[in-house]
């Protein structure tokens, strides 16, 4: 993770960006630069799409060549970081946070740091209850994102001051009108979608099984064909005496 002080904080609004119009869920949730010029670009993702890894890497693409304008020298281009906040589980590990550099693949040399990308599955952290048991900066912030009004968060905002002053911050949008109603829309949208994948995946697994039974019950009437007439072959198996005939004349 980035070590040095943010100077800078955009919050993307994809309403108001012609190139993300069909997106309702967003793209770039959070971009922030640090004292040093570092790009850090922070994503929420709620609803498994699965081309986590993929966008990933693409707004790490574009960001990064983003930075040169017409003339401008490749030296120019400064480090980039993508950090990806996700509510469901992404990779075959058990620890919560992984981080992807650029690497020699024998020597395990790295190449360059200008990229940098940390995916954290927020379910496979442990609950806490007592602020005693965080031990480093990214547990104390991921228990506030995670739960911003437990008592382990009011603990940490009387420990940590950049906590306190996220807190802070959040009670005053919570009060702004104009981000209150865009909070809302872009839950309603996550909460749609988290629906519509579901949706998918349930019909997928009905389809699959529907296909799965008359996969078996073609085969089951192949192998009567040699013993049985095709109107007892349909009763038997629940298939169309058409489809029994046309079987028995492709053998």
């Amino acid at each position: 993770m980035p070590d040095e002080p943010i100077t800078s904080i955009t919050f993307k609004d994809r309403t108001l960006d012609k190139q993300y119009k069909d997106d309702k869920l967003g793209t770039l949730d959070i971009l922030a630069t640090t004292n040093k010029g570092e790009l850090i670009n922070v994503e929420v993702q709620v609803a498994d799409e699965r081309n986590m890894i993929e966008r990933s890497l693409f707004y790490w693409g574009r960001l990064f060549s983003g930075q040169l304008q017409s003339g401008n020298p490749y030296q120019k281009l400064e480090r980039t970081v993508c950090i990806n906040l996700l509510s469901f589980d992404l990779l075959d590990t058990a620890e919560y946070h992984s981080c992807y550099v650029l690497k020699e693949r024998e020597r395990n040399e790295q190449l360059s740091d200008l990229l940098e990308i940390h995916f954290i599955e927020l379910d496979k952290i442990k609950d806490i209850q007592d602020a005693g048991e965080i031990k480093t900066q990214l547990e104390a912030w991921l228990e506030f994102i995670k739960h911003p009004e437990s008592q382990v968060s009011y603990e940490l905002a009387h420990q940590h001051e950049t906590i306190r002053e996220a807190k802070d911050e959040l009670l005053v949008l919570s009060c702004n009108e104009k981000y209150r109603l865009y909070y809302e829309s872009r839950l309603k949208a996550l909460l749609d979608e988290t629906s519509r994948l579901q949706t998918a995946r349930d019909e997928g697994i009905e389809q699959g099984i529907e296909q799965g039974k008359m996969q078996r019950d073609l085969e089951i009437a192949k192998n009567l064909l040699d013993i049985l007439d095709d109107e007892t072959i349909s009763r038997k198996t629940g298939l169309p005496v058409d489809l029994v005939r046309q079987l028995r004349e492709e053998i």
